[in-house]
């Protein structure tokens, strides 16, 4: 159970980041001082940066609790569940409950947030950390899948890296789209089609479709193989 103080400081930490990101929603990320939230959240500065090391992280610290998802998903996936099934799997249900990272999210809020860490370089970059640290949390946990194929010490980077990168470019695409006047609710299902065609193309490369002509020849690519497709 979690205890007193640790609820008050989980308030006081939540309290911290909502003055801040509406201050920086109002006036913009780069007109707002360390000082203005601190006296929009009733805390000394040094209070504020026990809870965050920096401004930007006043911000994206959403973004840390993502940063073991995808290592959580392929530890925990179903018994003999292929890596790319359960990544792809994970990434719909976030689709279907309209999960911010996933993009598909139309609510007035989130859309504003996501405006403001897209259009600040800082917040990006730090964000960029982020993501950094997930793609090496996943590296670490497709090392431990027992029939991943090829030399683990390279398969599983080079994987957790495309699986990251598919993830994030969906999620940007998906958020462009609900910008230009699209609605989650209609556009789930294309969304859920680009997500299930995006994993697609990681397991079985990006060779021409059926009947195109022939394949070129290529190298096998680190998502085939048991461990990652099945």
């Amino acid at each position: 159970m979690t205890g007193l103080r640790e609820l008050k400081k989980e308030r006081t930490r939540r309290a911290i980041s909502e003055a801040a990101i509406a201050l920086f929603l109002e006036h913009g990320f780069d007109r707002v001082s360390v000082a203005d939230v601190a006296a929009a959240a009733e805390v000394s500065k040094p209070t504020l940066f026990s809870y965050f090391p920096s401004k930007e992280d006043l911000v994206v610290h959403r973004f840390a609790d993502h940063q073991d998802q995808a290592a959580e998903v392929v530890r925990t996936r179903l018994p003999g569940e292929p890596v790319l099934d359960a990544l792809l799997r994970d990434f719909l249900a976030g689709l279907t409950r309209r999960d911010p990272v996933t993009g598909l999210n139309d609510h007035p809020a989130v859309l504003a947030f996501t405006a403001l860490v897209q259009g600040t370089p800082s917040l990006g970059a730090r964000v960029g950390e982020y993501v950094a640290r997930a793609e090496r949390s996943l590296a670490d946990a497709l090392h431990e899948v027992p029939d991943l194929p090829g030399p683990r010490t390279l398969t599983a980077p080079l994987l957790a890296a495309q699986a990251t990168a598919t993830q994030r470019v969906l999620a940007l695409h998906n958020w462009r789209r609900i910008q230009d006047g699209r609605t989650a609710d209609d556009l789930h299902a294309e969304a859920a089609g680009d997500a299930t065609r995006a994993f697609d193309l990681l397991a079985h490369g990006y060779g021409p479709t059926p009947g195109s002509g022939p394949t070129p020849a290529t190298g096998p690519t680190p998502a085939t193989g048991s461990g990652a497709t099945g």
